[in-house]
């Protein structure tokens, strides 16, 4: 055998990590197009704080609630079904909200419901890319998928530029057009790693075993939090800055980009930091750094320099946390349950994204100030590290033990 023949099964993994980061980034594109709008929608529909939460809250939820069947399902059919489908799937409600439902409250809420769709896709990447690298490699391999999710800056940098210039259905638009390309792309080229095996049983049934997993809700409340805040800065940035700082909605969307594009690219380093030292270790620093941070920025600290560096360093807290959670998904997880696994934590991270947007919204609708939020973000991330460096940190010292 040449090496031209040992090279190519590496050489298909990395083409198959890179359609599924593809995959990914499209759809969070699709997934975070209402946030960028919060502003203006509450202007244009004379909404609420909350309302104006509520709006760019409900695809998180949605998106989040999805991962569990999602994931499951991909167990069983694979990622080269599941990464079209879902995809194919978004177009509707993208299109929905472009032509004709941001009239109204409940028009937003039912195309948001739908636009959760989107979110889902990280649950089919996750047991994708798993399947194609090699132990030593996965934490990376996940790592560079989870950059993916900087689709939401790619929404935060263009949406309203878009609207502005071209008028509001644009940014819809061309959103779908590109999905739909991206489905019958990963339609002909993605394929199943060789190694993979269809996991067997009914949906419910998996489910259950997966439900009973310790991983399953260790890496569920860390994720909770890493990725959950990372999802509710992106969503609720906009907001506060213009409140807090009175940015202008595109000066406030821009530096928001600039918070997602740091998490997006710590989120590989973070994975690739927990294949060399262990994820506990990556887990423990970060969570750390998050908690300094945002008890630092619930006193509305100075927005430059010191309030842009600490929401920066956050970011990148937040981006190393999320890649090393699967990186001790991916260790500690039966490898026919990695996507059901998957699922559930992808979910725990949804919802704690959902929740912040909301609270901060309450908060400043009731206190006039976002620090009782900021504050509390803080006391969460400090029970993280508590958690981390206790029954984390037994679970993986014990699973290396058996290994």
């Amino acid at each position: 055998m040449d090496t031209t023949d040992r090279n190519r099964p590496a050489v298909r993994a990395w083409l198959m990590l890179g359609m599924a980061t593809l995959g990914f980034a499209l759809n969070f594109w699709a997934w975070a197009l209402l946030s960028p709008l919060g502003p203006r929608l509450k202007d244009y529909l004379g909404l609420s704080s909350f309302e104006q939460a509520l709006i760019v809250a409900v695809p998180v939820i949605v998106g989040a609630l999805g991962r569990i069947p999602v994931g499951a399902l991909t167990d069983r059919y694979g990622g080269r079904i599941m990464f079209p489908l879902v995809s194919v799937a978004t177009i509707v409600p993208v299109l929905f909200l472009g032509l004709g439902g941001q009239n109204s409250l409940a028009a937003l809420l039912a195309g948001g419901f739908l636009l959760g769709i989107g979110g889902t896709a990280f649950a089919v990447g996750v047991p994708f890319v798993s399947a194609w690298f090699p132990p030593q490699q996965r934490g990376l391999a996940i790592g560079v998928f989870g950059a993916g999710m900087g689709g939401t800056a790619i929404s935060a940098l263009t949406t309203v530029d878009l609207t502005t210039s071209l008028g509001t259905p644009a940014p819809f638009v061309i959103t779908a057009a590109v999905l739909a390309v991206y489905a019958a792309a990963a339609a002909l080229v993605m394929r199943g790693a060789p190694r993979r095996s269809a996991a067997v049983g009914s949906l419910s049934h998996r489910l259950a075993a997966t439900l009973r997993l310790s991983i399953t809700w260790e890496a569920a409340a860390l994720y909770a939090v890493a990725f959950g805040g990372y999802v509710a800065f992106s969503v609720y940035l906009p907001a506060y800055l213009r409140t807090a700082y009175h940015l202008t909605a595109v000066d406030a969307a821009k530096r928001m980009a600039g918070f997602v594009l740091l998490a997006v690219v710590m989120r590989p380093l973070g994975g690739w930091l927990s294949d060399r030292y262990g994820p506990v270790r990556v887990l423990t620093g970060s969570m750390g750094i998050v908690a300094f941070g945002a008890a630092l920025q619930s006193f509305t600290l100075p927005l430059m320099p010191v309030g842009t560096f600490v929401f920066l360093t956050m970011a990148a807290a937040l981006g190393a946390a999320s890649g090393a959670t699967f990186a001790l998904v991916s260790l500690l997880a039966p490898a026919d349950k990695v996507g059901a696994v998957t699922g559930v934590v992808g979910a725990a991270g949804g919802l704690g994204g959902f929740v912040p947007p909301l609270i901060m919204g309450a908060v400043y609708g009731q206190f006039g100030s976002y620090a009782v939020g900021l504050f509390a973000l803080a006391v969460v991330a400090v029970g993280a590290l508590t958690f981390t460096t206790t029954t984390v940190r037994r679970a993986a010292t014990a699973h290396l033990a058996q290994a």
